[in-house]
């Protein structure tokens, strides 16, 4: 079965709760300014996108990454953005969503490309792209992955050792009061660290005497641990759904494989589009290894996020990149002040990165 028929069987197969393929794509409008926060989130996503490339082009014998993702320096409220926006939803409603980068063969690949083809003609690239060997979305995070999952465990830890204890008082304080109401003290008795991470109740108002009140005040705090020990404790791969609808289309029309990669400033990894599909269609996976979220740094547009763990690290280490500011002037003497991000070198598992991509 080739590819693109794969990833059709997939897509049927994932709830139109999360993603809905029968309602169409809205076309956006283009905004009308741009914010400092987003020139500075575009060069760190330029400079991850550079780190990939470079690093598969130095250490990845017979395989060659180039640059097909649009790279235009142009933003809201300069000269010529409505009209580059405008052609950029066409793209979208035509071919789908280009990845950022494109995996080729080294004997597929042309030396006069220089590595960057996104300013290539459609006719052109329309002839190029079958032939590479994947297509690589390259996103960034502010994150160092370790730090990240060791404060998590802080917190987990911590919180493990408050639910087990307000478990304790409750049983041996105010265990005639939770046998008086039902089945409480079966429940109460049951929570342990197997199960904090889903198990939840509806705290009761009980008011009629002191006891009553204590209890209810103590359980309204069990409650409130458990909730945050529930909350999404890991950093993901943030595919957006309407991302999901257009990756899609870019695959049907050209028939590539299509890969994550997220970059941390300590590691790299990576995961299959068609393993987001698998995941994204077992309803068990939810609240576990994904959850579906309003992403308020992006507009509030609907994200599906899936735990980094479900993927392959790719580099073990990231050398940190240097930054520095820079200034941007717009119409009317508008000023922009961002960072930008250069050097810095992703040291690849060629192993792991190999067997993700499916290539020897």
């Amino acid at each position: 079965m080739e590819y693109k028929q794969v990833i059709t069987n997939l897509i049927h197969r994932i709830p139109e709760t999360i993603v809905n393929f029968k309602v169409a794509l809205k076309r956006s409008r283009p905004p009308t300014q741009a914010f400092s926060e987003f020139l500075t989130n575009r060069e760190q996503g330029d400079w991850a996108e550079d780190l990939v490339k470079t690093a598969v082009n130095n250490y990845i014998d017979g395989f060659v990454a180039v640059q097909y993702g649009k790279s235009d320096d142009i933003v809201a409220g300069e000269e010529g953005f409505e009209k580059f926006y405008e052609a950029y939803q066409d793209e979208l409603d035509n071919i789908g969503k280009r990845p950022d980068l494109l995996l080729f063969r080294q004997a597929d690949y042309d030396p006069n490309w220089h590595y960057e083809i996104s300013r290539f003609s459609q006719d052109k690239l329309s002839n190029i792209i079958p032939h590479a060997i994947a297509g690589i979305e390259v996103r960034s995070s502010s994150f160092l992955l370790d730090k990240y999952d060791d404060a998590m465990k802080c917190k987990n830890d911590q919180l493990t050792h408050e639910i087990l204890a307000y478990k304790e008082k409750l049983l041996s304080v105010y265990s005639d009061v939770l046998d008086s109401k039902g089945k409480w003290k079966e429940l109460v008795s049951s929570i342990n660290k197997d199960c904090i991470d889903f198990i939840s109740f509806k705290v009761p108002g009980w008011r009629a005497n002191q006891r009553l009140t204590e209890t209810s005040e103590l359980l309204k705090k069990l409650k409130s641990c458990l909730s945050e020990y529930q909350k999404r404790d890991f950093l993901s791969f943030t595919p957006k759904v309407e991302d999901i609808k257009v990756v899609y289309k870019w695959i049907q029309t050209y028939n590539v494989p299509h890969f994550y990669f997220q970059v941390f400033f300590d590691k790299v990894y990576g995961i299959s589009f068609q393993s987001i599909l698998e995941i994204l269609g077992n309803s068990k996976n939810e609240g576990n290894i994904f959850f579906v979220e309003a992403d308020t740094k992006n507009q509030n547009k609907t994200t599906t996020k899936i735990s980094i763990k479900e993927g392959v690290e790719l580099a073990h280490k990231v050398v940190m990149p240097e930054h520095r500011s820079r200034m941007r002037e717009l119409a009317r003497g508008r000023l922009l002040f961002h960072v930008t991000f250069s050097g810095g070198e992703a040291l690849l598992d060629m192993d792991n990165f190999k067997g993700i991509l499916g290539i020897q």
